[in-house]
């Protein structure tokens, strides 16, 4: 790992409504100890001494980022989100565009309910990528036993499981050749479904970096309730 880390861009794109939660407000607006999801989500970058600044998507008339303490944080840049994730990340890339940052700088993308990002997974993404020429993203390696199912819902084959990573972020990539392998892929109705996906349909082999399970995306009810229990939160069921 290169023992010099780099200095980065983050961006986290947070435009969602997250329907899945079934809750009275987007999912990163829920309460996870005394702050937002998307606080936590904000922190790991907000404390690391090579960040640069952060540009936070958000939904126009979104209702809830004003009132945060991190609103007011000089870091921190607000910009129109889009219909799509990759939409929004695009709209804050040519925000850092128009602010005077260069496409070899690098741009780490992080979910808005991805909130147990261990500083150590961040420095680990940081030191292996610092010098490499196209970037990548943490991962885990697959540890269940994968199906493929039918249209009847029945198993049609078990996967080799040996080559399946599940993608998480932070997902690092230069400003650049993010920006161009995004706006490409949009014009041409490709359906991305993170960064690395861009980078992929781009003909580019994103580099995966191992890093913790637990650092899951807040999708369903049970996922906050786990991070509650995880941080000793106690149960709010």
């Amino acid at each position: 790992m290169n023992a010099v880390l780099p200095a980065f861009w983050a961006v986290i794109p947070a435009a969602g409504v997250g329907a899945r939660m079934a809750a009275d407000r987007p999912k990163q607006y829920l309460a996870l100890g005394g702050r937002t999801i998307l606080e936590h989500s904000l922190g790991c970058f907000l404390g690391h001494p090579c960040l640069k600044g952060v540009v936070v998507s958000l939904a126009v008339d979104d209702p809830y980022w004003p009132d945060l303490p991190s609103a007011g944080n000089e870091l921190i840049q607000r910009v129109a989100g889009g219909r799509e994730r990759a939409d929004s990340v695009l709209n804050a890339l040519l925000h850092l565009h128009a602010q005077g940052a260069d496409d070899d700088d690098w741009v780490l993308v992080h979910d808005a309910a991805r909130p147990n990002l261990a500083r150590a997974d961040l420095d680990r993404l940081l030191g292996e990528l610092a010098d490499d020429p196209i970037g990548g993203l943490l991962a885990v390696p697959a540890r269940d036993t994968l199906k493929r199912a039918g249209a009847d819902g029945r198993v049609q084959q078990t996967v080799d499981r040996s080559t399946i990573w599940q993608a998480f972020t932070p997902q690092m990539f230069r400003l650049g050749a993010l920006h161009r392998a995004l706006a490409d892929s949009l014009v041409a109705g490709v359906a991305i479904t993170d960064e690395a996906s861009a980078i992929e349909w781009a003909g580019q082999a994103p580099k995966l970096v191992e890093g913790r399970a637990d650092n899951i995306k807040v999708t369903r009810p049970e996922d906050l309730e786990w991070l509650r229990q995880r941080w000793g939160l106690g149960s709010q069921s």
